[in-house]
């Protein structure tokens, strides 16, 4: 029977050179086990907070503030997507970070939101000024859904119903080979009676 008992994983090997050394036994019950458990398991909480730390850090100070977010929302960008000051999604887009650290500095000096506007729109000019959506731009969109729906019932309505014909009486047969079987139609009907 062996003295010691070496893990399948190589993570302990300096603890089972140790117990071979000093001639102890190795198993998971052993002190030097449970001593080299607890140290990776607080070693690794440790880092865990360490890591999450770190996350909301950096996090906390690129998130702009809400009212930041307010007056960016109506300041085009100027990196060249469509987007706004506020919700550019570039990775390290300056243009957006340097905008938005400015409204931050001029609503901390006490501008207000529309002090603020008038100063990007002085310095970059008109185009960067985004105006907020009115009625009209709500309406149309579910305008010409419904248009589109009534024009679409409209078409069918036309075409998919038949046109009745005029009342012109019982039909007469004129033709003598017809009346022969138009007789043997009445002969068979007056049988299934």
């Amino acid at each position: 029977m062996p003295r010691f008992r070496i893990s399948r994983d190589r993570v302990f090997t300096t603890e089972a050179q140790r117990a071979r050394k000093h001639g102890e036994n190795l198993s998971c019950s052993s002190p030097c086990f449970l001593r080299f458990l607890r140290a990776s398991v607080v070693n690794r909480y440790l880092l865990a907070a360490l890591l999450a730390a770190a996350a909301l850090a950096q996090t906390a100070s690129e998130k702009p503030s809400v009212d930041v977010r307010r007056v960016g929302s109506r300041l085009a960008c100027k990196c060249g997507c469509k987007e706004t000051v506020a919700s550019c999604s570039m990775l390290d887009c300056e243009s957006s970070k340097t905008g938005k650290l400015r409204i931050a500095q001029m609503q901390k000096v006490g501008y207000t939101d529309e002090q603020i506007i008038q100063a990007f729109v002085r310095d970059y000019g008109p185009g960067i000024y985004l105006a907020e959506p009115n009625a009209w731009g709500w309406i149309v969109p579910y305008l010409s859904v419904g248009l589109g729906l009534v024009s679409i019932w409209l078409f069918i309505k036309k075409y998919r119903k038949p046109k009745p014909m005029a009342e012109l009486g019982p039909m007469e047969l004129d033709d003598p080979a017809l009346e022969k079987y138009k007789e043997q139609i009445e002969k068979d009907l007056a049988n299934l009676e």
